[in-house]
């Protein structure tokens, strides 16, 4: 039986005791010294904090093709490097310009502004180097596969489009259509790539490919649908961040267009999409749907 509390908890504790020994100075230098500073915010956006889920979807994904959990840390932390990255530049004054994240003052706030630029452009950097390392998978084209991926995922067609494209909408406003491609690049995408750079340390043949794409889709919408609920119904106590913002910058989602009953309506069907979308793998892909339904139930 297949337990997401505790795989979750696993999962999250090799995240974070991986991501704390390899941002150091003996790891990140080279061809000089890496900057003590640097390296303090990096470790300030990236530690103590976080559910690690989008290292847990490339487990997860991994697992069904008998992958040992230790063989997908190290693509599972540079999804997170880059999760973490995105979360540190996402909070800058020119984008949400928020105080708070985890709990804690942003690394802006914890540090300044500059810093907390460079850390977020370290950890996408660093991210890469530990994809294309042979550590995280001795067969070289598997590793130039999970480049690209992530790549495709955190770009200009992905997150950070995505990103653009909802500050756009501040603006010039969405149709739902918009809204939908928008919510799918900057949330959905990452969560996509995460699913899919397990599948493809797997070996996943076409089909699979295919059918965990479609899960991951929908996962993706799922989260990002459960994250504008708790933008409107969560304390910022409960969330380790500020609530209530979206509605405040005029931002475009679900919620606003089709309020708090029709927005959970439509979550509680996408999330019977994605696990719809898992039915040829039978036991092997309990993890998966248990994190579809935890994006549906989640609190925070």
């Amino acid at each position: 039986m297949y337990d997401f509390s505790a795989d979750s908890a696993d999962c999250a504790r090799a995240i974070e005791a991986g991501l704390s020994d390899y941002l150091s100075g003996a790891r990140l230098s080279g061809p000089g010294p890496a900057a003590d500073r640097v390296i303090a915010a990096m470790r300030h956006g990236s530690l103590e904090g976080g559910k690690r889920l989008r290292p847990l979807l490339v487990r997860q994904a991994a697992a069904i093709f008998s992958v040992p959990r230790d063989a997908a840390l190290q693509a599972g932390m540079a999804v997170e490097m880059v999760h973490c990255y995105s979360l540190i530049h996402d909070d800058l004054p020119a984008m949400d310009d928020d105080d708070l994240r985890r709990g804690r003052p942003t690394v802006h706030k914890a540090y300044d502004e500059a810093t907390a630029i460079l850390a977020g452009d370290a950890l996408l950097t660093h991210a890469f180097a530990i994809l294309a390392a042979p550590a995280c998978h001795d067969d070289a084209e598997v590793r130039i596969r999970l480049v690209a991926e992530l790549a495709l995922g955190s770009g200009a067609g992905g997150m950070v489009g995505g990103q653009m494209r909802d500050i756009e909408g501040e603006t010039s406003g969405f149709t739902e259509a918009e809204i939908a491609t928008m919510q799918a690049m900057k949330t959905g995408a990452l969560i996509r790539a995460s699913v899919r750079m397990g599948a493809i340390l797997g070996g996943a043949d076409p089909r699979a490919l295919s059918a965990l794409t479609a899960y991951a889709e929908a996962a993706g919408r799922a989260f990002q649908l459960a994250d504008d609920i708790l933008d409107v119904t969560a304390t910022s106590e409960a969330m380790g961040k500020a609530t209530g913002k979206d509605a405040a910058l005029g931002k475009q989602t679900v919620v606003a267009r089709l309020g708090l009953e029709g927005a959970r309506a439509m979550l509680n069907a996408t999330v019977h999409e994605a696990i719809s979308a898992l039915r040829t793998f039978g036991p092997r892909a309990d993890g998966l749907r248990a994190t579809a339904h935890y994006f549906a139930s989640r609190e925070k």
